[in-house]
């Protein structure tokens, strides 16, 4: 059974989409942008300086707190709640 010429075109675009999706994003129109690691990389890098995820529920008023504090912090959230917990463990 033959194809119509409509849907080879549509299966033609289909490709290129898909193609496109695939492909990486060229490093000029990146070039601003610093390093950009992806996820599992992170992960290594955040397991090379010991560092673990730890996640919890807080009262939103303690987490607008902590956002405040983590604006003028050079660590952000992560550097202010690592403080504080130092702080209050000691």
């Amino acid at each position: 059974m033959s194809l119509k010429k409509t849907d080879l075109a549509k299966n033609l675009a289909l490709k290129i989409n898909g193609r496109m999706k695939a492909a990486g994003v060229p490093g000029r129109f990146a070039q601003g942008a610093g390093e950009v690691i992806d996820r599992r990389e992170q992960r290594r890098r955040d397991a090379a300086a010991g560092l673990v995820p730890f996640a919890c529920k807080l009262p939103a008023e303690l987490v607008k707190q902590i956002n405040d504090r983590a604006a003028a912090h050079e660590g952000g959230v992560n550097g202010v709640v690592a403080e504080l917990l130092r702080d209050a463990l000691a």
